[in-house]
């Protein structure tokens, strides 16, 4: 009796609406950022800018960083999953309003009794219309969960735009640090042998034995095969550089061979509560999670009735200008509530929950992960410029050991031995110099890629 009565029935819908659909509310993060920096270095001064390459100072670095924004695959399709979320909101969207169909057709029957045959013409022309009534705001949840995809589609792509950039200036300094490491190894070989040449003129004086003969020679070749090796790691380097820029190594001229001459930029790292604001990938993760809680309000309305309206309108008859002397209409209502599916509608609600859980936790690991890379960078930089001073006096005195020991092993006063360590010194001390020139610009680009490259959360975009 209770339930025939429709004031009383649809009260009762809007209260077990009211359960099902109302969100949960995020728990609070419990990732507490920092006030400052932990291994921030004082004397950071450069801001961050879109072009945040651009402050090392190299024009073919520029170039090549606008060429694979216009090639690279990766970030087309990035584009091509944000023109995807974006028909994704409009087909999430259409169900909140009706949906019209026309129908139109035409038939010709052919009756034959006895040995008469009747021709008969039929025409039909018609419009329906469907809605179904959002009483739940399952609809409309739906729709904030596409646009909250598309937001984090979006997020993805600038997110691919900074590693994309981050990763063609990493490559070009590795492959330009390599070429000036494989000069350093030339000229070391060349210096072995014309330490070989001495030590062969002093074995046809009687003054050298064949056993440090032996061992330079062995020095010579050892110098060799590690500039060989040197050369194809560079060559390596510059096939990945070519596949960032979306092009066969062929096409790739690259010209610079040093990293003496660039510029470190010294990068001012900002507040910690900045980077909130500062990193795509956080506001990806802050979509998505928005998008999953609106998925909970999706589920939830799935288990309660379903009202549907329905109209339409037709008329036929044997000549199309008459299809609509005695149309025909139809209005109907059908509530449709689901009784018995198994569980199904329960678990697709646990789904969307434990889903949106997990997206909880991949954005709290994001947080973390963000501060690490900022606080490794700065450590890295801080580490490798104090490397640097020192570095800088380690190879001053391994060009001076070099000098004494060939000046003494000439005149007989030192063994080839002593000859040997000083090359060794000095050829580790020159590679130890380069490679600490690498690491320095590649700690200055991991920090402007761990702050976000210049990029700025959209003004009005709310965090989830």
């Amino acid at each position: 009796m209770f339930l025939r009565k429709p004031a009383a029935l649809t009260a009762l819908l809007l209260a077990l609406g009211g359960c099902a659909t109302q969100p949960t509310e995020p728990a609070p993060l419990p990732v507490a950022l920092p006030d400052a920096w932990r291994f921030a270095a004082a004397g950071g001064r450069d801001a961050l800018s879109a072009a945040w390459w651009q402050s090392i100072g190299s024009a073919e670095l520029d170039g090549f960083v606008g060429q694979a924004l216009a090639d690279n695959p990766g970030l087309a399709a990035a584009e091509a999953r944000l023109r995807q979320a974006r028909a994704g909101v409009v087909i999430a969207a259409a169900p909140l309003w009706p949906e019209l169909n026309a129908e139109a057709g035409a038939q010709r029957n052919y009756y034959r009794a006895d040995t008469v045959g009747t021709t008969a013409n039929s025409f039909r022309l018609g419009l329906a219309a469907s809605y179904e009534v959002d009483l739940w705001g399952g609809v409309r949840a739906g729709r904030t969960a596409a646009l909250d995809t598309w937001r984090a589609s979006g997020f993805d792509r600038d997110a691919t735009h900074l590693a994309l950039t981050s990763e063609v200036a990493l490559a070009w300094l590795q492959t330009a640090s390599l070429r000036e490491r494989v000069q350093i190894a030339r000229r070391l070989t060349e210096n072995a042998r014309r330490v070989l040449g001495v030590v062969e003129a002093r074995r046809a004086a009687g003054q050298a034995t064949l056993l440090e003969l032996a061992q330079q020679r062995g020095f010579v070749a050892r110098q060799a095969r590690a500039e060989a090796l040197l050369r194809q790691r560079a060559n390596d380097s510059l096939v990945a550089l070519a596949t960032l820029l979306g092009q066969p190594v062929a096409n790739i001229g690259m010209q610079t061979a040093s990293l003496d001459g660039l510029q470190v930029p010294l990068v001012s790292a900002g507040l910690p509560a900045a980077l909130m604001a500062r990193r795509p990938d956080l506001a990806a993760a802050e979509a998505r999670l928005a998008a999953a809680r609106a998925d909970i309000a999706v589920a939830r309305a799935l288990m309660l009735p379903r009202l549907t309206l329905n109209a339409s309108v037709s008329g036929s008859a044997e000549r199309p200008r008459l299809m609509f002397d005695q149309p025909a209409y139809a209005l109907a209502a059908g509530l449709l509530a689901p009784v018995f599916n198994a569980g199904r509608l329960a678990a697709g609600r646990d789904q969307a929950e434990a889903r949106r859980e997990e997206l909880l936790a991949d954005y709290r690991a994001a947080i973390v992960a963000a501060t690490a890379d900022v606080e490794l960078a700065l450590n890295t930089i801080d580490g490798v410029a104090a490397q640097r001073v020192k570095q800088d006096e380690e190879l001053r005195e391994a060009q001076r050991a070099f000098v004494l020991a060939e000046h003494r092993y000439r005149a007989g006063a030192e063994t080839l031995l002593t000859m040997l360590d000083a090359q060794r010194t000095l050829h580790d001390a020159e590679d130890a110099q380069a490679t600490l020139r690498l690491s320095a610009l590649q700690a200055v680009v991991l920090l402007y890629k761990a702050l976000g490259g210049g990029w700025q959360r959209p003004a009005g975009d709310a965090a989830a």
